[in-house]
């Protein structure tokens, strides 16, 4: 949070304003934007915060959540029922606190594969393609290896961490386990 505004002050992180009547005004461009301007703010990885033109409430993440949301409305949904329902389970479990970090490396583990692979891939002829796709199971799986490791990792890491935890509060109590 700090952070954010320490860049916004020195100017490197665009302002959105949202207003009461839910319009975006986009300080950089000094005119009103749309959803889905914002969306392509995101897709352009230009880093920007939304805040309440009252208030000063940072409103960035309910507006990334109100994009997400109407991308699973529309097209193909990217998550499925039983994922969400997942999600919504680790809200108040012991586990909520992690869980973020644990998603937000993982995520970040999949953009590093996939700009790896762009990056390997401009060079391909049609006839690479089809070489490609006939061994795209273990190529996947082979770029993947690293991110299942880190996955592993970071559970035992938040494993650990609950044990710890755990015994913390039962020594707190005087339980020995």
């Amino acid at each position: 949070m700090e952070n954010k505004k320490a860049a916004e002050a020195a100017g490197s992180l665009r302002v959105i304003k949202k207003y009461p009547n839910r319009r975006l005004y986009d300080t950089d461009t000094s005119s009103y934007i749309t959803l889905a301007e914002v969306k392509r703010l995101v897709m352009e990885s230009e880093p920007f915060v939304v805040r309440d033109v009252k208030t000063g409430e940072d409103l960035t993440r309910s507006i990334l959540l109100q994009i997400i949301l109407e991308e699973e409305a529309s097209g193909s949904p990217m998550f499925t029922a039983p994922v969400l329902a997942s999600v919504i389970r680790f809200y108040g479990n012991a586990m909520q606190g992690f869980m973020g970090g644990y998603l937000e490396k993982n995520m970040q583990s999949l953009m590093d594969v996939q700009a790896k692979f762009s990056e390997q891939s401009k060079g391909l002829t049609p006839e690479m393609w089809s070489q490609f796709l006939a061994l795209q199971p273990p190529v996947l799986q082979g770029m993947m290896g690293g991110s299942v490791e880190q996955s592993k990792a970071m559970l035992a890491q938040m494993q650990e961490q609950m044990e710890k935890q755990t015994g913390q509060m039962l020594g707190a109590f005087g339980i020995k386990r």
